[in-house]
């Protein structure tokens, strides 16, 4: 029998593991006010402020709507505010239908049509503890681990990351795949120098193409904006770390993602599968903003790997820390949940693997994460760049 964990069931059928009240602003004109309301509301409130303007492009303009939906309607949201100032391209009352479409009690605020931000926030806590007395009091049920969605993440490689903590996760997410659920891992521009190992994991010709053609546009489009991806990698940081080359970097954070067949790659913040198996999706390096694409893809948990340090977490999803480096282990264990340095001093990787899968399964079931107890809750959105996209021409699109 599959282990499994207790979550909250929603309309739709997904579970969530928090029962969060999400406030949605619309561009960075209403992210203040968003803040602002989560935190005087109560800390079952959780903002995600971002940096979008209130005129974007059309094609940036749908990625921002596609992850603003994505965020509330992620299982872990119980109930959401969607903020606006007032004057944006993307529209609230759109952005909330989308959200109600999962059966979600959703309501919208209008600073301009509040008279203000004074205004505004008073009617926005007001709305934020309905949204919670409607949804507050709903209790744990018992779910399988075949419904979680469990994205993988990597930041400040260094040379341990690719021999403890990354296999490690891996191994955890073999063992999630084997139960039924589903694993994502992303950062598409730190496939390359290993894209043609994962090319050959793909479970059909079709993951296959999707997946090179993915590479080989993050790879263009940095090249046209002047960068050199396989010049310019590892980073300084990563090279101060102890890695040399891409590969050497790209073979190692693969290593993340485990062993099982590739089942499919999806767009930036496009929906993950329950039940899929191991899926890529294509992000940007930048950690914060990938992490917000698998948790607006539907992830209901992370795991961030570290070699030399981090401290970030998702206002949205528990963020489970996972390091190799025993200095980092010893320097920030109150940063880490996981402590894959053990690795290196002889414990099995299948051993530190099952404990990781025991950390997923027990934070999915309400224990909290370092970074939840501290309450760091980065947020951003990829910026596509829409001119330089139709410039290539590649017609890879998710």
């Amino acid at each position: 029998m599959p282990p499994t964990f207790t979550g909250f069931r929603r309309d739709d059928g997904r579970v969530g593991v928090r029962n969060h009240v999400a406030v949605v602003p619309t561009s960075v004109a209403a992210s203040g006010v968003a803040s602002r309301v989560a935190s005087e509301a109560g800390a079952w409130a959780r903002a995600t402020p971002h940096q979008m303007g209130t005129t974007q492009p059309a094609e940036t303009r749908e990625q921002t709507e596609r992850v603003l939906v994505g965020v509330g309607r992620n299982p872990n949201v119980g109930a959401a505010l969607v903020v606006e100032l007032g004057t944006e391209d993307v529209d609230a009352d759109a952005i909330a239908d989308r959200i109600a479409g999962t059966g979600k009690p959703v309501e919208t605020l209008s600073i301009r049509e509040c008279g203000g931000t004074r205004a505004a926030l008073r009617a926005g806590v007001e709305t934020a503890a309905d949204l919670e007395d409607a949804v507050g009091d709903a209790r744990r049920e018992e779910a399988d681990a075949s419904e979680l969605v469990f994205g993988v993440e990597c930041g400040g490689s260094d040379a341990t990351s690719g021999i403890a903590a990354n296999p490690a996760v891996g191994n955890a997410c073999d063992r999630l795949v084997e139960d039924g659920g589903t694993a994502c891992f992303s950062e598409t521009p730190e496939f390359i120098g290993a894209e043609h190992i994962l090319a050959d994991r793909a479970a059909d010709d079709e993951v296959r193409e999707r997946l090179l053609a993915f590479v080989e546009r993050r790879e263009n489009l940095a090249r046209m904006m002047g960068v050199d991806i396989r010049g310019a990698q590892p980073s300084p940081g990563n090279q101060e770390g102890g890695l040399t080359t891409i590969e050497e970097k790209s073979l190692g954070a693969i290593a993340k993602g485990g062993t099982t067949p590739v089942n499919g790659i999806v767009g930036y913040a496009h929906d993950l599968p329950v039940g899929g198996g191991l899926v890529l999706m294509d992000t940007p390096g930048y950690d914060v903003e990938s992490v917000v694409g698998k948790v607006a893809g539907g992830a209901q948990v992370i795991a961030f790997t570290t070699g030399r340090g981090s401290t970030t977490g998702n206002p949205i999803a528990p963020v489970i820390k996972v390091t190799g480096n025993p200095k980092t282990w010893a320097k920030m264990s109150n940063n880490m949940d996981v402590n894959a340095s053990t690795v290196i001093g002889g414990e099995s990787l299948s051993a530190v693997g099952e404990r990781t899968y025991e950390k997923l399964l027990s934070v999915a079931d309400g224990e909290p994460t370092e970074a939840e107890r501290r309450r760091l809750e980065e947020f951003a959105i990829n910026e596509i760049q829409p001119n330089e996209i139709a410039e290539l021409g590649t017609g890879v699109r998710p």
